[in-house]
């Protein structure tokens, strides 16, 4: 499958006309692992509010900090690490982001992984950063060369795959029949922004044919509603453009 500088100029041009049309911003970025093939259209400054995709770097931190003192995940551990992923819990969020030393311990994880362009915060949903590093993040996860042990990418993906079926919008509306969607979602209503929403999706489409990581991220949203929509038709856009 080729996909040219041609095809990349029109993808570009179709995604910033379908995000002009809606309120608020939006930026995207996907990597085909199969193909290589990577997509990124990001806004200058290109920076956006995570929210409980924030989750992702807290989980892999924490699986990290359990590898770095040779262990297992403790069992207070699993339990909250699988209701922040599953079903986005904040109060397991804190609690793990808190044990890893909060803003300052997590950046110190995602900065020796070359994770550069996100910026943890002290309240971990105001944590900024961009669709290409997300796409890091989610490779660290997954990747067989990188970080983490075996047993650990397999307990990443399975919570990944295993969230709240009310929680699985965004990036599984591009998906394939017999694709699995390993997904976070995150949204939130922002006071800095005049109570518009933050809309997030970051995750991976894969089968035996396909393996596709993807992050989409909005803000300043009228509602989540919106934002939803936005997340669901870029994922689409995109991945459909990709697959040609």
């Amino acid at each position: 499958m080729a996909f040219g500088p041609a095809d990349r100029l029109t993808l570009t041009r179709e995604v910033a006309a379908y995000l002009r049309a809606r309120p608020g911003r939006g930026a995207v970025a996907v990597h085909d692992r199969l193909t290589g093939i990577r997509f990124t259209m990001e806004p200058t400054p290109g920076t956006f509010l995570l929210a409980s995709v924030a989750k992702v770097g807290i989980l892999l931190a924490t699986l990290l900090n359990a590898q770095s003192q040779t262990r297992d995940l403790t069992p207070a551990e699993r339990v909250r690490a699988e209701a922040m992923m599953r079903h986005s819990d904040n109060a397991a969020a804190q609690a793990l982001a808190v044990e890893l030393g909060g803003k300052e311990g997590i950046t110190r994880w995602l900065r020796a992984l070359g994770v550069d362009q996100t910026w943890p915060a002290t309240a971990w949903g105001t944590t900024r950063s961009c669709p290409a590093d997300q796409l890091k993040l989610l490779d660290l996860l997954i990747s067989s060369g990188g970080p983490l042990t075996p047993g650990h990418r397999a307990y990443a993906h399975a919570l990944m795959t295993s969230v709240d079926p009310a929680q699985a919008w965004g990036i599984s509306a591009a998906a394939l029949p017999g694709e699995r969607v390993a997904i976070k979602n995150g949204w939130m209503p922002m006071k800095a922004h005049d109570g518009r929403w933050v809309v997030n999706s970051v995750g991976r489409l894969s089968s035996e044919s396909s393996d596709l990581l993807i992050a989409v991220l909005t803000e300043h949203n009228p509602d989540r509603e919106t934002g939803i929509r936005t997340t669901q038709e870029v994922a689409k856009l995109v991945i459909t453009a990709l697959r040609r």
